[in-house]
């Protein structure tokens, strides 16, 4: 990529852990939609499950209600491409028929075992995302030998098994899976070592934003915004090709800087 790229994200969940329940409404989803366009976003993220730490599924009929009305409002007149956030083969066949043009499976595939093929048929492209455990339990006793090696390792045979089942090289974007069972310290060597997952041949995804990486770090209820621009920056210069955030604008402008001093010699 010649620049790195801002995934604005569009919760529509009553129980996300930033902004759960202020985008429920599917008008009130499309105007954050088309504001974060407006501030800089280059893909849109459209998530109905909520993945943090210790939350319950909801069944793949809810997710459709929640996420295509939004979908289908703002996908004529965006102008950028849609994802959508889901680990459903159903959800995201739906949301490809709303307008959706890129699935992003927090699951790397391996929670449904037909998300492959969906992809494949729609020429969709296919965020595969390194997770230990579930939602659910993946921060109870999250554990590596080799963190960085077992990450890649997960990545490479998800992109493998979408290749074979018909999904195109070119259609795959890889996330290391930040706060999805690593603990703080898991997080941090993952931004350091972001260079060993581009190793892999596709770009890489970042998503940290407003997270518990973050909030760990203060004693009191301090505004998470400014460490995760830095961490993102970071991010970034360490080889993210994607950052996936809830306030464009800013991370915008930190980034014309960051793409700046990139290209200095």
């Amino acid at each position: 990529m010649d620049r790195a790229r801002i995934m604005g994200i569009v919760n529509v969940t009553p129980d996300s852990f930033y902004d759960g329940g202020r985008y429920a409404d599917a008008g009130r989803a499309a105007e954050r939609a088309f504001l974060l366009r407006d501030e800089g976003a280059d893909i849109i993220d459209v998530g109905g499950e909520s993945s943090r730490p210790g939350a319950k599924p909801v069944s793949a009929w809810e997710e459709i209600d929640r996420v295509c009305p939004v979908i289908e409002r703002i996908a004529a007149g965006i102008g950028v491409p849609i994802s959508v956030d889901t680990t459903k083969s159903a959800v995201a066949r739906a949301a490809l028929g709303a307008g959706a043009s890129i699935i992003n499976d927090i699951s790397g595939l391996s929670f449904d075992d037909d998300m492959a093929a969906v992809a494949a048929e729609s020429g969709a492209s296919l965020v595969l995302m390194h997770i230990q455990g579930t939602p659910e339990t993946m921060q109870r006793d999250p554990r590596y030998g080799d963190l960085v090696g077992e990450i890649g390792g997960f990545l490479a045979a998800a992109a493998e098994k979408a290749v074979a089942r018909g999904v195109g090289r070119e259609k795959i974007i890889v996330d290391p899976g930040i706060g999805f069972g690593k603990t703080l310290e898991d997080n941090y060597r993952i931004i350091k070592n972001l260079h060993e997952f581009r190793k892999l041949g596709f770009p890489v995804l970042v998503g940290l934003s407003r997270k518990s990486l973050i909030g760990k770090l203060y004693r009191g209820d301090e505004d998470r915004l400014p460490a995760t621009i830095a961490l993102n920056a970071a991010s970034v210069l360490n080889g993210a090709d994607i950052i996936r955030v809830h306030d464009v604008k800013e991370h915008r402008l930190a980034l014309e800087a960051i793409e700046m001093l990139k290209r200095i010699s």
